[in-house]
């Protein structure tokens, strides 16, 4: 059975009913719902039947998605316990020390966040976690603390060497090369994107343009301006995913807050995932490009979290800042802050494969199949995809979908490889930083401990700024077959539309001594 235009209508409606009702739950439920209802033919008892039965259970039971509720609940537990050993505290108390104006906090989370591009679930945790407690002392807005995350974690992952990202994209490229009869090295091909994977370069230029201006526009100038003038880094009426737990917690004196607390946990979790990388696959039978691409990612930094919060765990007992039984406290505590993210992110794998049943993608990709002419192939590939994470919310899902069609289209039509997939992967994290119900977006507002429309509505209007750059850069790029003409002509995009876009759309500038701080 085949939808056409109607198989958009269950993605649409819960992007439509979360940002009209600031509530996101309900409105993936209710997309969920209104898919299952048409995949049996309009009855919806039975399709709150299958809401249930062929979607949410096995979203929830399916490996990958376990993984990920499991490492979700002890990312939980790590934040928790370096709050209660007081090693944040101390952290906080350091950089504070060194970062004395909001673009230094600001910049200083940039940073952080282009260190940790090997996953993108472990980045927007670690650094909205870390960052937080130094952005609020400056007074940046919890919003901007979340675009900031959120715009570092997924490009980063594309534009790095090795990631949980390289292994899955490496696995289509690879499969694609057998099919197509074609031989080169998929993982050589991968690195031939990175410099044309323009939506990513372009998302971390503007966060740099951002942060050294310290110019925004549309609703993050609004809130920038709440958290600037009255203290306030979310608004009133906000309802963070996590992190409420942390006001029930009396800090450790300042004698007892000890930065060994967070950074010995920290380096266990950071030097634990290599080598359980290459572990889960099977070095050195394998040599190690193969070992990295054959490697479990998700269960390798579940392990390595386990570990973190187990040596936090003991670190804490010993210095006798809390007990055994405050200790397992802790873990349950850390457990529950999660509670929301695993409900939105369960919806959101749901949704994603009711999409996937309906056609959703595949009657987005037919509309464009008629037109294609070979200047226009990487901005129509770029634009299918960003359509297809967006109503879809899954990056992966649209790489799993846009590569095999991309390969194919670049050999018949004597194109670039590296364009086209770039154009995929690009327009993936486009659709997937508009998106409410994309799962890095999600964690991205709770490792931010920012209310996650609040996130998605200031988060947009940047995330458009840079797809429109990147709509001119693949043109540019697929006219001329040059990447520094393409990355050219988005950079210089990119500042003309955020600067006009701040004397339309911002707030009157400040004076030069405002600006210096």
């Amino acid at each position: 059975m085949t939808f056409g235009i109607f198989s958009l209508l269950p993605p649409l409606l819960a992007i439509v009913l979360a940002l009209v009702t600031r509530n996101v739950i309900p409105a993936l439920f209710c997309g969920v719902w209104l898919g299952a209802t048409m995949l049996v033919g309009g009855n919806p008892a039975i399709g709150l039947y299958d809401t249930f039965d062929a979607f949410i259970i096995p979203s929830v039971g399916d490996e990958w998605s376990v993984t990920v509720l499991i490492y979700c609940g002890l990312f939980g537990v790590l934040i928790g316990v370096l709050e209660r050993s007081g090693g944040a505290q101390a952290i906080a108390r350091s950089i504070s020390a060194r970062v004395a104006s909001r673009r230094g906090a600001q910049g200083a989370t940039m940073g952080l966040g282009v260190l940790i591009f090997f996953e993108d679930y472990f980045n927007a945790l670690t650094v909205g976690s870390v960052m937080r407690p130094i952005t609020d002392r400056m007074k940046v807005s919890r919003e901007k603390l979340a675009y900031i995350v959120d715009s570092t974690s997924a490009p980063m992952c594309l534009l790095g060497p090795v990631s949980t990202w390289v292994v899955f994209v490496m696995g289509l490229i690879g499969t694609q090369l057998v099919e197509m009869d074609t031989s080169g090295s998929e993982y050589l091909i991968y690195l031939s994107t990175i410099p044309l994977n323009f939506y990513a370069w372009l998302a971390l230029a503007l966060i740099a343009f951002l942060v050294i201006t310290q110019w925004d526009f549309g609703p993050m100038a609004a809130a920038e301006h709440r958290a600037r003038t009255t203290g306030q880094v979310m608004a009133p009426n906000a309802k963070p995913p996590s992190g409420s737990h942390e006001d029930n917690l009396s800090p450790v004196s300042e004698d007892q807050a000890r930065k060994r607390n967070m950074l010995v946990p920290i380096a266990v979790l950071v030097l634990m995932i290599p080598p359980l990388f290459l572990w889960t696959g099977n070095f050195p039978e394998n040599d190690l490009v193969t070992a990295v691409g054959n490697a479990k990612g998700g269960l390798s930094i579940l392990m390595a979290t386990l570990m973190a919060v187990m040596v936090g765990l003991t670190m804490g007992m010993v210095q006798k800042l809390f007990s055994f039984r405050e200790a397992m406290d802790i873990v349950v505590d850390g457990i529950k802050s999660m509670t929301l993210v695993y409900i939105i992110l369960t919806l959101a794998w749901s949704i994603g494969s009711v999409t996937s049943e309906l056609g959703t993608a595949a009657y987005l990709v037919t509309l464009a199949e008629a037109s294609l002419s070979p200047s226009m192939v990487p901005v129509l590939l770029f634009l299918i995809g960003a359509v297809v994470a967006f109503t879809t919310g899954t990056s992966y899902g649209t790489f799993a979908i846009m590569i095999p069609i991309a390969m194919p289209v670049a050999v018949a039509m004597d194109l670039p490889l590296a364009l086209t997939i770039s154009a995929v992967l690009s327009g993936g994290i486009f659709g997937d930083h508009c998106s409410p119900i994309s799962d890095t977006t999600i964690l991205s507002s709770a490792g931010s401990s920012c209310d996650h429309i609040d996130h998605v509505r200031t988060q947009l209007p940047y995330a458009v700024t840079a797809g429109i750059a990147g709509i001119i850069a693949f043109f540019v790029a697929g006219l001329t077959e040059s990447t520094l003409l393409g990355g050219g002509a988005g950079l210089i995009a990119l500042i003309v539309i955020a600067v006009t876009l701040r004397l339309v759309w911002g707030e009157p500038r400040e004076p030069a001594a405002r600006l210096a701080e």
